[in-house]
């Protein structure tokens, strides 16, 4: 999975969920739960490589993957 499929999956999946409240996290969170297991340890690996770690849960470091890349295309706050 690409980072503009990433973005893409991210920016569908918060307007899909446009009513309720929730925050990046959460939509990170449903972007992941839609993807395959091979998906799923493919962003994990790309976020513990990043990160400098050999080990992390893959749900969870998948989830930071996906919030990362997209903080990162939004680029910086003023």
């Amino acid at each position: 999975m690409t980072d503009e499929e990433i973005v893409v999956a991210f920016a569908l999946a918060r307007l899909d969920n446009a009513n309720s409240d929730l925050d990046l996290e959460d939509v990170a969170t449903l972007v992941v739960r839609r993807l395959s297991p091979d998906q799923m340890l493919d962003l994990a690996t790309r976020n513990l490589a990043e990160r400098d770690e050999l080990r992390g849960a893959l749900f969870e470091s998948a989830v930071e993957h996906v919030l990362r890349t997209v903080l990162t295309a939004r680029g910086p706050v003023d």
